[in-house]
Order: C-alpha cells, then sequence, then structure tokens
C-alpha cells in the first residue's frame, strides 16, 4: 500500500535524511504529483505550501536531491526519504540540514557552518 494522500489535505509530511550520516536534512510536504515525480524521477520532489507550487529540491540553487531509499509510516500518511544531497546543503539558508539551530540555555544556538551563501545561490 502506498501513501495514503486523502489524509490532511492531501499533502504527507516527508522527513528527509542523509543516506550516508542519517543526520536529518529537512521536513517537507508532498502531494500525489510531488510523489510520482519524485518515484519516476529518483529525485526529490515536493510541495511548496509557501508557493502553492510542486518544486525539484534544488532547482534553483542546484542542490537536488537523489532518492537512495524511500519508506513509509504505519499509518500511510508519513515518508522517511534518504538521499544523497548534492552540494552538501539542504536548507536553503546554505546549511547542510534546517537544523541547524540547538536549544542551549533558555536560547538557541546556531552549530555549523554555511556551505553556501544564500544571496550569492539565489540572488535575492
Amino acid at each position: 500500500m502506498g501513501p495514503d494522500f486523502s489524509k490532511q489535505n492531501g499533502l504527507i509530511p516527508v522527513i528527509v535524511q542523509s543516506f550516508e550520516t542519517r543526520r536529518v536534512l529537512m521536513l517537507a510536504y508532498m502531494n500525489e504529483t510531488a510523489w510520482n515525480k519524485t518515484v519516476e524521477t529518483g529525485k526529490a520532489h515536493y510541495w511548496s505550501r509557501s508557493r502553492q507550487k510542486l518544486w525539484l529540491k534544488g532547482e534553483e540553487s542546484g542542490n537536488i536531491q537523489i532518492v537512495r531509499e524511500i519508506s513509509i509510516d504505519c499509518d500511510s500518511d508519513t515518508i522517511l526519504l534518504k538521499v544523497d544531497q548534492v552540494g552538501g546543503a539542504a536548507c536553503h539558508t546554505g546549511f547542510e540540514s534546517c537544523f541547524y539551530r540547538f536549544f542551549n540555555n533558555g536560547q538557541f544556538e546556531v552549530r555549523g557552518t554555511r556551505v553556501f551563501d544564500p544571496r550569492e545561490v539565489y540572488k535575492k
């Protein structure tokens, strides 16, 4: 049985993990179209809730995600992708992971260094 897109307004959360390091890189969402494109191409596609459109991860930055393994939870409403992260950064801020801020002594601190400068990559 595949993903159940009948729940949650047709969007399923996707946990994205590095195939090599097992580090969680990001959380995104897929609709059925994004799922089909991901399976068809072997590259991660998602549904952008903010832009309300389908997007290939890395279409602007070149930091695409090559899917190595797909699993689904017991309720068929959450996907886990294990990927090879091209370019070394999954986060649009230039960090390897979107989870680069850690709570410590009552505040969040940045850990790690940027792989790229988003102002240069996105020209914004």
